[in-house]
């Protein structure tokens, strides 16, 4: 299965959550369409009534009698076949739009060759849609945003739901291509990359997954196990390292995380690996202590270089919704951070928040991840996102 498979079936959670929403708008104050007709059943239809004679017509009565309710031929529509109910779904071409109205012709929308439900777009109905994007996380800033440039020379007109999902999925395209940028490779060895993030974010299985992404694409990669404070991190780095070929260089646990990177950053050097990725513990962005070991992990690898670390990527988990935007605000603050990775978009109702920081911080955002499997974290592609985000097609 294609990513783009993948990131449709498991972001159901916030694609349904804005497929219900705008279905429910549209319905609101929608008036059906039906589709035109085929011009190719009228004809024959017409043509046999001036066609036959009115001698011919007590001929056929004895044939309408014949067929109980629930066979109905299909060569006999005449006009006296109206008042028998059963014949009406059974002869889509005298039926019109009878046969597409009420409940069946709803139940036959939803399979396909339905009356296509449209609204108006007006001030309410703006109103609707910007309080559905602020339900999926997008943010009032941006939902607001959205919103504008979806209505704009388009007042008045009427819309169906496929349509507005996708001039959505267009909009949410516009704003998130200029930050869908993989992370930059440099000539530095070894480039020093520091990931960043709170406690259970996906840090440790992500540098697993990207150390063994790099190291598929042809990159000597070591891995530094920075939390040292809990050991199952450093297992899961060390099970990441060994599937992957990588080696994961350790300390004693309890040990200063800054010394750690430093030795890292040395041994990466003298092995002439490509890339050193540094994990470091998860920490709270309110708990100053830990943000201040952060920020002397910094420090100590610039002594060793002051170019480093080259990129420090803050991953997120996508379940945090709206408190995403102020992890970026601190950790970019103390660690300048240079692009996010977003995970767990698989779990949550709120996926919208990536288009809010994308809208807001205009960092790059360099992969995402959809579930633990290696093939589970892919680059971001924007209009892939966008229209899984909208429950629309590749």
């Amino acid at each position: 299965m294609s990513f783009f498979g993948k990131l449709k079936n498991r972001m159901f959670k916030s694609s349904s959550r804005l497929e219900e929403g705008l279905d429910a708008i549209v319905e609101e104050g929608a008036e059906p369409e039906t589709p035109p007709e085929p011009p190719e059943h009228p004809a024959p239809q017409k043509d046999p009534e001036p066609a036959t004679p009115p001698r011919e017509i007590p001929a056929e009565p004895e044939e309408a009698p014949v067929p109980t309710p629930g066979e109905v031929p299909l060569p006999e529509p005449e006009p006296e076949a109206p008042p028998t109910p059963p014949e009406v779904p059974d002869a889509p071409e005298g039926g019109e739009a009878q046969a597409r109205g009420g409940l069946l012709g709803r139940l036959l929308g939803r399979a396909g060759g339905r009356p296509v439900m449209r609204r108006t777009l007006d001030d309410a109905m703006l109103e609707q849609l910007e309080e559905l994007l602020i339900t999926a996380d997008m943010g009032v800033d941006t939902a607001l945003r959205v919103t504008a440039n979806m209505a704009e020379g388009r007042m008045g007109r009427k819309l169906s739901t496929d349509e507005i999902k996708g001039l959505l999925a267009d909009e949410i395209t516009r704003i998130m291509e200029p930050v869908a940028r993989p992370m930059p490779l440099y000539p530095s060895k070894p480039q020093v990359v520091l990931v960043v993030g709170v406690n259970g974010s996906g840090k440790t299985t992500t540098i697993g997954k990207l150390a063994s992404q790099f190291k598929a694409a042809g990159k000597d990669v070591v891995i530094a196990a920075g939390d040292t404070f809990r050991a199952a991190a450093v297992e899961q780095l060390q099970v990441w390292g060994e599937r992957a070929g990588v080696p994961v260089l350790t300390a004693p646990e309890g040990s200063d995380p800054a010394s750690l990177a430093f030795d890292a950053m040395t041994k990466a050097e003298a092995d002439g690996a490509d890339l050193l990725m540094i994990d470091t513990a998860g920490r709270l962005q309110n708990r100053a202590d830990l943000m201040e070991e952060l920020s002397k992990i910094v420090r100590v690898i610039r002594k060793k270089d002051p170019e480093a670390p080259h990129n420090t990527l803050l991953v997120l988990d996508a379940t945090t919704g709206q408190n995403a935007l102020r992890q970026v605000e601190i950790f970019r603050e103390l660690a300048n951070v240079s692009g996010l990775v977003m995970t767990k978009l698989d779990g949550t109702a709120r996926g919208g928040v990536l288009v809010a920081l994308a809208d807001r911080f205009g960092l790059p955002i360099h992969a995402i991840g959809v579930g633990e499997q290696i093939d589970d974290l892919a680059p971001f592609d924007p209009r892939d996102f966008a229209r899984a985000l909208t429950g629309l097609d590749a």
